[in-house]
């Protein structure tokens, strides 16, 4: 199972601006700017954006806070029908919450050479060891969703620098 490029649906690109909306709400409370929606049926269910440092949490990622959401209010852990639009590509646990709740479609921004799990460093999602594969869509408005990390991070050096001297 590859890795596609292209989106599937038109609305790829719009629900990834949502996830955008949210990576921005998030570096805005000081946060790492990633965002995360869950769809169903072409709507949008549930959003979540990174809160680790407000909530001391290190679980606290946005794709967790989407898929746990989306579990409430569908009152079941199983997510069969969803996609997750998530502005960079999945952690190890967040890809691997996203096999246990059996999405079947992720659709992800920007790749994270550090610590990717769909496709930079492990190819979890496509593991034929494991009971559940997801379908992975990379790249929809991949250059903004980079952007928006990267401009986090320079503004983060630069005010350490300023707090250093």
């Amino acid at each position: 199972m590859a890795i596609d490029t292209e989106p599937q649906h038109k609305t790829d690109e719009a629900f990834m601006q949502e996830a955008l909306l949210e990576a921005r709400r998030a570096g805005s409370h000081g946060e790492v700017p990633v965002g995360a929606i869950l769809v169903l049926d072409h709507a949008i269910i549930a959003r979540g954006r990174n809160a680790k440092e407000g909530e001391q949490d290190p679980t606290a990622h946005a794709e967790l806070i989407a898929i746990q959401e989306a579990a409430r209010k569908l009152q079941s852990w199983r997510l069969p029908d969803a996609t997750v639009y998530v502005t960079l590509e999945p952690c190890l646990m967040c890809a691997g919450a996203m096999l246990q709740a059996r999405i079947p479609r992720l659709v992800f921004g920007t790749w994270d050479p550090k610590a990717g799990a769909c496709g930079s460093l492990f190819t979890i999602h496509e593991d034929h060891r494991l009971n559940h594969h997801i379908a992975v869509t990379q790249g929809p408005l991949e250059r903004e969703c980079r952007d928006v990390l990267q401009q986090f991070f320079q503004r983060m050096r630069r005010n350490q620098s300023v707090t250093i001297a």
